[in-house]
């Protein structure tokens, strides 16, 4: 069968019994499932038993590039990974951008699926048609730059592109992430702690094969506009965390907990001062100009930085900064080093201190309980003895480890109530009260709260471009609740979901006719938006099934109590989110979505989906 943008080869790699298989999907399954989040979904579903333990056997780690990864459409060097998460029992994804999933397309595969459990410590090495299960012990316990130094000197295979778990991902640490080429984070739901279950050290990959498209000229056409379009990203100079200080006037940036209030010092912290203080230039991924990646280098003491681990994202400033009521930008940068060292998830563990610090303040955890650390807002020190205790599951650390809902269970005292999280995922640094759009999308979204993934109400004005492509109302205040709003964080939601199916940048501005012309230029499919928003909707549904049949219910789809209470002071002085309108307005986006009123998907939804075959799915 020729193909026209993606391989057609599925890989599959059996850890337990060092099977390695080729499958074929037919044009039909590519067209349904797109790529990435679409491949991952079905697989999971359909392949992993219910209630299976995340750290088990029965588990799946799925790697898959998007439709269009690797192709000449600028901004496509994302992927996604995706497993049942150990943080949250619930399906997890994440996605990273760099030049790993393009290396795999390359390499001349749509996903790779690994299964089973190896007793030893070993590695995958994919190149071309060889592909080998080879032995890790070496490398078993090192730091993740030291273990991508070893593939790069000791293997002399300094070409291969790796995504490797650190110690963290090794010892069950469930905030454990992902780590591309150093630099790239498959940061969210824990999916190291899935990998080293399997004692997986990493996938280093190699490719010689461009992957063609059926139109070239078409892509040079589209990318010829994106040049005109791309220079007015805001993301050029500095990368994410750019406009902290708006964010903070505004009342979007995450201060102590996410309670609300001011930070004054948010210049000292921000992506502007990372790159006055120590930055030394930009690096972006695979064929994209806009390069939103920090360089920073930091020498002296008491916390040298080493520049391999990249600098900070606006996340990351975030959660160790104004979250911890923390301004020591270098003590910052540190914790952002140690989270890429071990292979953690900046946001997850940013959160997790945010909670215990609370906790720690209210008398709910005393000084013993916490190693002899002062667990106060604003201590640097304890910050990053935490950080470390964490990464490495020392002391008050292994509680932490498994994030802030699981701690909040073993440490019980009602301190649920500082755990800001859905379903077990720590939300990311935009303020729900702020974005009332997002925080539906917070709520329901399948792997918990996810910023990537929905609509920031507050930024939403630079999207207005697809606004109007979606007939969108324009003048939605971020605050506002209403049917309308519903419908944003449905539609727009949709536009926002599809580069987890593409492997799109969502910072290349890219509108959504534009990629539907990018999706038929590079498959040589006649394409349309409503094919591509059902596609990505057809993601979203299996994924509401795959949690479904987890145990989740329409309980599971709500915020910590905490956004439902307005801030004392700060710009959202008064500002809460009404619980009976969130609620109103959940149940109308599960109507959106072809979804009865306990959020399960109806007959009509599947049987528009195309998924009529997943009604047993369904069936307790």
């Amino acid at each position: 069968m020729s193909h026209s943008g993606y391989s057609g080869k599925l890989l599959r790699v059996n850890l337990t019994n060092g099977d390695i298989t080729i499958e074929k999907p037919d044009e039909a399954y590519y067209q349904r499932y797109l790529g990435g989040r679409g491949i991952i979904m079905h697989t999971l579903l359909t392949e992993t038993p219910a209630k299976a333990d995340p750290l088990g056997a029965e588990n799946k780690l799925i790697f898959a590039p998007g439709l269009l990864t690797g192709h000449d459409v600028i901004g496509t060097g994302r992927c996604s990974v995706g497993a049942k998460s150990p943080l949250t029992g619930a399906c997890g994804e994440s996605e990273a951008g760099g030049m790993w999933g393009v290396e795999l397309r390359r390499a001349g595969y749509d996903a790779i699926i690994i299964e089973g459990q190896s007793n030893k410590p070993v590695y995958l090495r994919v190149h071309d048609d060889m592909v080998e299960i080879r032995d890790a012990a070496k490398i078993w316990g090192a730091e993740v730059g030291d273990a991508m130094e070893w593939f790069q000197h000791d293997l002399a295979e300094k070409k291969y592109r790796t995504a490797l778990i650190g110690p963290s991902g090794e010892n069950g640490v469930r905030l454990a992430n992902i780590i591309a080429d150093c630099r790239h984070a498959f940061g969210r739901c824990g999916l190291g702690a899935v990998m080293g279950s399997k004692g997986l050290k990493g996938v280093v990959v190699k490719g010689s094969q461009k992957p063609a498209a059926a139109d070239t000229e078409k892509i040079r056409a589209l990318n010829r506009l994106m040049k005109a379009k791309y220079k007015n990203s805001p993301f050029r100079q500095y990368g994410t965390g750019g406009a902290m200080d708006a964010f903070e006037a505004v009342g979007n940036l995450p201060i102590r907990n996410f309670a609300g209030g001011r930070f004054p010092q948010v210049d000292k912290i921000s992506a502007v001062a990372v790159m006055r203080e120590f930055g030394t230039g930009m690096e972006g991924c695979f064929n994209c100009p806009i390069k939103c990646k920090k360089k920073i280098r930091v020498d002296d003491a008491p916390w040298p930085i080493d520049s391999m681990y990249g600098g900070p994202e606006y996340e990351t400033l975030a959660s160790f900064g104004p979250n911890l009521l923390i301004d020591d930008l270098k003590a910052i940068c540190k914790a952002h080093e140690i989270c890429n060292r071990y292979g953690i998830d900046t946001i997850s563990t940013g959160a997790t201190i945010a909670f215990a610090m609370e906790c720690f303040e209210n008398g709910l955890l005393t000084t013993t309980d916490v190693d002899g650390l002062q667990l106060h807002f604003g201590n640097v020190e304890a910050m990053l003895a935490l950080v470390e205790k964490i990464a490495k599951r020392e002391g008050i650390g292994d509680i932490l480890s498994g994030g802030s809902k699981k701690a909040a269970e073993i440490i019980g005292k009602n301190t649920i109530q500082y755990a800001m999280q859905v379903k077990g995922l720590e939300l990311p640094y935009h303020a729900p009260r702020l974005n009332q759009g997002l925080s539906i999308h917070y709520s329901v979204h399948a792997v918990g709260a996810d910023h990537v993934t929905g609509p920031i109400d507050n930024t939403l004005p630079s999207l207005m471009d697809n606004w109007e492509r979606i007939h969108l109302a324009q003048d939605l205040a971020p605050t506002e609740l209403s049917p309308r709003k519903t419908r944003m964080a449905y539609e727009l939601g949709l536009y926002k979901e599809m580069p987890n199916s593409l492997g799109v940048c969502s910072f290349v501005p890219w509108n959504i006719s534009e990629l539907r012309d990018a999706v038929e230029a590079v498959t040589g499919w006649p394409a349309t938006t409503w094919k591509l928003m059902k596609a990505v909707e057809r993601g979203m549904t299996l994924m509401r099934i795959f949690n479904l049949r987890e145990g989740f219910t329409r309980d599971d789809d709500r915020l910590p109590e905490r956004f439902y209470t307005a801030p004392q002071k700060g710009p959202l002085k008064g500002i809460k989110i009404d619980p009976a309108a969130h609620k109103e307005a959940v149940e109308t986006y599960y109507q959106l979505l072809g979804w009865d009123q306990d959020g399960v998907p109806t007959k009509a939804c599947l049987t528009a989906l195309d998924l009529e075959w997943a009604v047993p799915y369904l069936k307790p």
